[in-house]
């Protein structure tokens, strides 16, 4: 595979941090298939990490703990290929006018972190800053969805409440500095699997809530209330997730024990940066096969990091 950094160039690095869904609710689906939603995302400040540098063609480099896992899909076909070659045709930009991309993967991957739509996400930020473009709010928001439903909501990066396929973000209630677990038990799960799993079923569990929650306590109480509506399938497919759940419960302090997105991996809502990491460090010593990290929620106020890489001497 192409190295991604091209001798003599500039370029950018951003970050690409991990999806939560604090609850998930399917409510309809439309006559294309797409499920409707109803689900608060949040993101941690672990993630995966985009550099990009300018280049004649597009290239990508895959590196990190997960990359093998990407080995045959590190091509034209992509999420993270597609994101770049759709705003490079969006743009209107010469055919010579490329990038060279560098993907660390510190996600697992078909985990339901959104680690492939948060990396598209970033390559779209670092592009623009790289090719000195300026789509607009709406065009930016046009491509996301054409490039996956999760997409939209890792471009703003932001607590969020998420409706229809995922095209619908509404601001979050500001929420109290927490802090998280994520684990995952080492299985690749199908969204696509996981949603068949849920069959027919639809939630009428209350979704949004406006009040801001005074503390993590607060926040998991107000999360009891609702669920993740995939997580039994999710179990059906792969009962993993249900040992990494009950590992999670089982930790001390643990406020809240949930599975994100289609799964596999689940975390555990904490009240401080301690507690999270004992039982991180824990759950790894129990089972050292799973990936398991702590860190903390990132807020509203947190701002997108784009580096600038300098060019070389």
């Amino acid at each position: 595979m192409a190295e991604a950094d091209t001798p003599g160039a500039a370029g950018f690095r951003l970050s690409a941090p991990a999806k939560l869904n604090l609850y998930l609710h399917v409510t309809g689906r439309r006559d294309d298939g797409y499920h409707l939603l109803d689900s608060l995302v949040v993101f941690a400040t672990v993630g995966d990490s985009i550099e990009v540098t300018a280049s004649d063609d597009f290239r990508l480099a895959v590196t990190g703990r997960f990359a093998a896992a990407l080995s045959d899909t590190a091509s034209d076909d992509n999420l993270v290929m597609r994101a770049a070659r759709l705003l490079h045709h969006e743009a209107g930009l010469p055919d010579n006018c490329g990038a060279a991309i560098r993907l660390e993967k510190r996600l697992p991957v078909a985990a339901g972190l959104g680690g492939g739509s948060a990396d598209a996400a970033a390559v779209l930020r670092g592009l623009c800053a790289l090719w000195d473009i300026s789509p607009g709010d709406d065009d930016l928001a046009r491509m996301a969805i054409f490039l996956g439903a999760d997409v939209p909501a890792c471009l703003a990066r932001r607590p969020a409440f998420v409706g229809g396929i995922g095209e619908d973000l509404d601001e979050a209630p500001p929420l109290p500095e927490s802090h998280v677990v994520l684990v995952n038990p080492g299985v690749a799960l199908s969204t696509a699997s996981v949603f068949k799993g849920l069959g027919a079923k639809r939630s009428s569990r209350a979704g949004h809530f406006e009040e801001a929650p005074g503390d993590v306590a607060g926040l998991a109480a107000l999360l009891a209330m609702r669920a993740n509506d995939l997580e039994d399938a999710a179990k059906q497919l792969c009962p993993a997730v249900g040992d990494v759940l009950t590992a999670l419960g089982r930790q001390p302090e643990c406020l809240l024990a949930r599975m994100s997105g289609s799964g596999a991996s689940c975390f555990g809502l904490f009240d401080t940066a301690a507690a999270a990491a004992e039982a991180a460090r824990a759950i790894a010593e129990q089972q050292p096969a799973w990936w398991s990290v702590s860190a903390p929620l990132l807020s509203a106020a947190d701002e997108v990091a784009v580096s600038h890489i300098p060019a070389y001497m």
